[in-house]
């Protein structure tokens, strides 16, 4: 009785290092795929900032010129044109931003899968 008790011991104590293993693995892969989507979030406000900021000097540099250029006949038209051009393009770029947020992020993809994968496992290890 007693070699029973030690090997029902020993089986428990295995079980638990298995999961303790399982979990400390699924866990680091989970701080992985956060440092990763901090970098590429990171990376891409950079990005966009510094592209909002030269198309923006772009803009207002090619609005001046095109006023300039017809200062003496059209000034208003052309100013008036060149403001409902941008409202457009400020509208649509918003829906175009509001339908990227609503989609779906991959975060956590692969964690996920790989803790279906391991309930796979385990539930026909039962079975």
């Amino acid at each position: 009785m007693p070699e029973a008790s030690l090997s029902l011991m020993e089986s428990i104590k295995r079980l638990l290092s298995t999961l303790t293993s399982i979990v400390s693995t699924r866990l680091e892969l989970l701080a992985n795929e956060l440092q990763e989507e901090r970098l590429h979030l990171t990376q891409m406000l950079v990005l966009a900032l510094f592209t909002l900021f030269c198309f923006g000097i772009g803009v207002l540099l090619l609005t001046a010129f095109i006023v300039v250029l017809f200062w003496d006949e059209h000034r208003l038209a052309v100013l008036g044109t060149l403001s409902i051009i941008f409202f457009a393009l400020g509208v649509l770029t918003t829906m175009l931003l509001r339908s990227k947020m609503e989609a779906k992020s991959k975060l956590f993809s692969v964690s996920l899968a790989e803790l279906a994968k391991d309930r796979e496992y385990l539930n026909t290890r039962h079975e």
